[in-house]
């Protein structure tokens, strides 16, 4: 996902051309000179024309500039306009303080979020976001958050329709009642009274909606619950420590009570484990985690930093670069997930190739358990001292204590950020693409391959566009499509961020895009880059929106050695149609994988399916079938 500081790195969309280079093969496939000069013409000419209306579309918004304040201008989206904005709320930042390099400094605290920033409770992401149906019948998205924010996409719900081949009308919604029924708490005078002598009147509730909220995370299991029926079990008790201290204090009054703990980060969980057992007997009690949210100390000259577990991504991301720090990491939910969140799901980040997964940031990290608390007084490079009780922790999921603390490394902010979008003629070819590209050992930050259904799904997802900016697309069409030879039913897209010194990622871009030509690829643009890089953020916002409209969607994942990646993204999308169809559900499933991790001895594949429940009885349980069947496919390969 986020927020935006006024001074950063020099940000600069990748060009959208290289002279003298054609990313197609040069037409020799036809068999004669003659042709391959025409084709090489009508190129030229096609990218003279985009560039012509480009100059054109500039000097038509400075035309629509105006210093009448009464005026309204209204102007097309501009979609590498878009990309630069996209870019510069995510990664500007200010540059490094005069005392950067001083020794180890402990920063002030965060400053508390602000009203604008709230959460919604009973969908994904921020309060005043979320896609909506326009009078006309067209989706938008609400707010000012994002690139696509306040655009109209008119061709979001009929591409819908084509793909599940069902009508859904604009105007039919699954309507929903929010709270549902809420369980009464369960009651421990013990327990109680040694929360309220721990913490002050204002740390701790037992409010329904906030033992609610903190009783799910974001599976469409328990969205579907909380809008469509009821969870049988939620927590008791809600705490909000601010200090270690709270936490051990409040381990210790709860094995003395016999009460439960769940610890509580962003509530983004999509493993189900802030779920509370319906059998349950003993209170339960959620740990929320987000005011342990302070970074203790920096250490710039050893580009490391002591953060609590409580720290949201979006925040931390900013205080860091206050001093020109990142730790590189950015899930997919980095807007509201926490680090404790991260270190106890092993999480992975969009940026791992520059920067690493959470086991390969996190130097050291302190837990309060029921028996006592795992710390350390010092830290080393690197130790061969035997068991390794980090490790341990690391994925743990709450099992075994709370995590409060981690040292983790740091880096530069990058001096330069680009996107950059390579088109390839199938999902084969590009997963070709990417196997040499990992062998070459020069990877940019961020690169994830979608198959064709997502691709399309992208270009769905593109505001509406009128006047020279539609002209324009109906152009790059034609010069895709026509000139180089791609089938809109075959092409998928390759995304890509680059990350560093303004050197390095030239170089990293001359490497990636001379190495896409041999695979016949075609460099598609900044822009295009960016908008596949910003749909990770939107994504849950349209799973809530489609919910509305009869439709069940989730992600899952896996990884795979390179020598079965294909064959696995073609059995599980197989073995879901052909489960769909076994059902008798309505319509046509939508399923869609991308590539989105790249590792030496292979790739993380995601997937998303969904389908429409309407008529269907017990539509989470179905879901959850049809789910298990694609994992089964899965452990096949």
């Amino acid at each position: 996902m986020s927020a935006s500081k006024s001074m950063g790195p020099k940000i600069r969309p990748m060009a959208r051309s290289t002279q003298g280079q054609d990313w197609v093969a040069d037409g020799c496939w036809l068999g004669a000179f003659a042709a391959a000069a025409l084709k090489g013409a009508l190129t030229r000419c096609a990218a003279a024309v985009l560039a012509c209306l480009e100059g054109a579309q500039a000097a038509w918004d400075r035309a629509s500039r105006t210093d009448d304040r009464s005026a309204t201008v209204l102007k097309p989206p501009n979609p590498a306009r878009q990309a630069r904005r996209l870019a510069k709320r995510l990664f500007d930042r200010r540059k490094p303080g005069p005392d950067e390099g001083a020794g180890r400094f402990s920063p002030p605290p965060p400053p508390p979020v602000p009203a604008a920033d709230a959460e919604a409770n009973h969908v994904w992401g921020f309060a005043d976001t979320r896609f909506t149906m326009a009078p006309n019948g067209n989706v938008v998205l609400e707010g000012a958050r994002y690139a696509l924010s306040g655009a109209e996409l008119p061709k979001l719900l009929p591409w819908i329709r084509g793909v599940m081949q069902l009508p859904i009308p604009a105007d039919e919604t699954h309507d929903y009642t929010y709270p549902p029924k809420i369980p009464a708490p369960k009651r421990n005078a013990k327990f109680l009274k040694a929360v309220q002598q721990i913490l002050a009147d204002d740390a701790w509730t037992q409010d329904p909606v906030e033992r609610l909220r903190h009783g799910h995370g974001h599976t469409q299991e328990e969205m579907y619950r909380i809008k469509y029926g009821s969870l049988d079990r939620v927590p008791d008790i809600v705490v909000y420590p601010s200090e270690e201290e709270h936490i051990t204090a409040l381990v210790s009054a709860a094995v003395a009570a016999d009460i439960c703990l769940i610890p509580f980060g962003g509530g983004t969980s999509v493993t189900e484990a802030l779920r509370c057992p319906s059998n349950e007997k003993r209170v339960i009690c959620s740990v929320d985690m987000r005011r342990l949210n302070r970074i203790l100390w920096i250490d710039p000259t050893n580009r490391m930093a002591c953060i609590q577990a409580g720290a949201v991504g979006r925040v931390l991301t900013d205080q860091l670069a206050q001093y020109g720090l990142t730790i590189g990491h950015e899930p997919d939910s980095v807007e509201f997930s926490t680090l404790g969140g991260w270190i106890a799901t092993h999480a992975s980040g969009m940026k791992k190739n520059k920067y690493g997964n959470i086991e390969d940031l996190v130097l050291d990290v302190n837990m309060v358990t029921s028996t006592g608390r795992l710390e350390r007084k010092g830290l080393a490079p690197r130790e061969s001292i035997g068991f390794d009780a980090k490790r341990t922790v690391l994925g743990s999921e709450g099992r075994f204590g709370i995590i409060t603390q981690a040292v983790l490394k740091l880096f530069p902010v990058p001096e330069v950020q680009h996107f950059g979008s390579i088109l390839f003629h199938d999902f084969a070819t590009g997963v070709a693409f990417l196997h040499e590209l990992t062998r070459s050992g020069v990877l940019p930050a961020s690169v994830r391959l979608v198959d064709n259904l997502q691709f399309q799904f992208s270009v769905a997802l593109k505001p509406a566009s009128h006047g020279l900016a539609a002209l324009k697309s109906k152009v790059e069409k034609a010069l895709v499509t026509k000139l180089k030879g791609f089938d809109a039913d075959k092409m998928v897209a390759c995304t890509l961020v680059f990350e560093g010194g303004e050197e390095e990622v030239e170089a990293q871009e001359a490497h990636v895009y001379g190495m896409a030509q041999k695979y016949d690829g075609m460099a598609a643009g900044a822009a295009n880059g960016a908008r596949g890089y910003q749909l990770t953020f939107g994504i849950a916002y349209i799973r809530d929106f489609i919910m509305n409209h009869y439709v069940l969607a989730e992600s899952f994942e896996t990884s795979v050695p390179w020598s079965e990646a294909l064959r696995l993204c073609e059995s599980v999308k197989q073995r879901l149609y052909d489960e769909h169809a076994k059902r008798k559900l309505p319509g046509r499933p939508f399923v869609t994988c991308r590539v989105t991790q790249l590792y030496d001895t292979g790739v993380c594949i995601y997937f998303y399916f969904a389908y429409h429940y309407k008529g269907v009885d017990n539509p989470t349980h179905v879901y959850a079938e049809l789910e298990e069947a694609a994992r089964d496919e899965v452990l096949r390969c």
